[in-house]
């Protein structure tokens, strides 16, 4: 059995950005990260909307308002060295009634709190430079951007491999078990040594935590997130991103339209429940998966606070035209016709055992182990201070 430095879990963006930043800080160490699947950012880092977000909507100094600002500026500087598309499109956050006029300036507040450059903009100079949006005004953030987090991924994997890293693919990890002075990882086929182990898990964030003897008091919930594709001949619908003024009392953003760097545009996501941690078709089923989830107190909690948001979620779903619904307060030109059906992605919400969501990143450690326990949007915008940080926290372990 070979001996590493550190051993990484998990080949999505913060997995293989944590990977890489190790092997910067401590050049000729011995990596070597883990992925089940056959090719990196298989899940949720490969099917995201592919926003490089700014940072408005969260709470000033918490690490997502800190690292989504920082990992903007970061993840364009490195797009610029490595030669991968980017655009600097802009995104309009749309108030279609008078509540969320008012709820603009709070967003405007927040914008500040963060130092995001912002823009308040009437309801005439929304139609001027989105002439197929409708809107009584909208908080419109320069800085928000589009790219492929997958390139971002292969371009980081390059670098680290040819530094002398070293990734596994198609090796899923079974089981961890932390010794004195080593964790011993063990996948079908092997078990592997390491000094210390990051586990960058996603989905399954909770379950290699437990492993560890990690604090049982969160458990990962998945929820799936539905994108329609609108047509090519809709291709130039708007000139920015469009998104809805959210209500602070749920828990998601609403669904949006969105540009994508590869021409198209994205309408979503929704979020509901997914039977399955890695369930991206509507009926896909895991018994395991549900068991974990419907008898988990936590669970249920979090759907008493939010059964009415919950079942508008599901009835969206089920149905097109309430989907459409959606888009439609602010894009009314759109038909059902115009929804094709896009990859959807499950995100990966930790829950702690009173009904709470976790809205900020979590990041739990054992004598030598590191786990990213809870990584939701903006963590792939946010990727590479995460990386740094994570490293920070691994090389201080003892």
């Amino acid at each position: 059995m070979m001996a590493y430095d550190y051993a990484v879990i998990g080949g999505g963006i913060v997995g293989i950005s944590t990977a890489r930043s190790l092997l910067l800080s401590q050049p000729g160490s011995k990596i070597v990260v883990f992925e089940k699947e056959g090719d990196l950012a298989r899940h949720q880092t490969g099917r995201n909307s592919g926003v490089i977000h700014a940072g408005v909507y969260y709470q000033p100094g918490s690490l997502k308002a800190t690292l989504c600002k920082e990992g903007a500026e970061a993840t364009l500087r490195f797009c610029d060295e490595h030669g991968i598309a980017v655009e600097r499109c802009g995104k309009l956050i749309v108030a279609t009634n008078q509540v969320e006029l008012e709820r603009l300036r709070g967003l405007e507040e927040r914008a500040a709190a963060n130092s995001i450059g912002f823009e308040r903009i009437d309801q005439a100079e929304l139609c001027r430079r989105e002439p197929r949006i409708v809107g009584l005004g909208a908080l419109y953030i320069p800085s928000t951007a589009i790219v492929s987090y997958t390139d971002i991924v292969r371009a980081m994997a390059v670098e680290f491999t040819s530094s002398g890293g070293e990734i596994r693919l198609g090796e899923k990890v079974i089981s961890v078990r932390e010794e004195i002075d080593e964790v011993v990882i063990a996948t079908d086929d092997t078990e592997t040594r390491a000094r210390k182990l990051i586990a960058c898990a996603g989905l399954f964030a909770d379950r290699v935590a437990k492993w560890c003897g990690i604090e049982d008091d969160f458990r990962i919930v998945p929820f799936r997130g539905e994108y329609y594709r609108l047509g090519s001949d809709k291709n130039r619908i708007v000139n920015h991103l469009i998104y809805p003024v959210p209500d602070p009392a749920l828990p998601f953003l609403g669904v949006h339209l969105t540009r994508m760097i590869d021409g198209g545009v994205t309408v979503g996501p929704n979020a509901v429940l997914s039977l399955k941690r890695e369930g991206y078709s509507r009926f896909a089923f895991s018994a395991a998966d549900s068991l974990q989830t419907l008898t988990y107190p936590g669970f249920w909690r979090v759907m008493r606070q939010n059964i009415r948001s919950g079942s508008d979620e599901l009835m969206n779903s089920l149905f097109k035209t309430r989907y459409l619904a959606q888009c439609r307060k602010y894009c009314p030109e759109l038909r059902a016709s115009d929804l094709h059906d896009h990859p959807p992605g499950v995100r990966a919400q930790a829950v702690m055992n009173d009904g709470t969501l976790v809205h900020d990143f979590l990041i739990r450690r054992t004598k030598r182990t590191i786990h990213v326990c809870n990584a939701p949007s903006p963590a792939a915008t946010s990727a590479i201070p995460i990386g740094r940080e994570v490293a920070r926290r691994a090389e201080a372990l003892c």
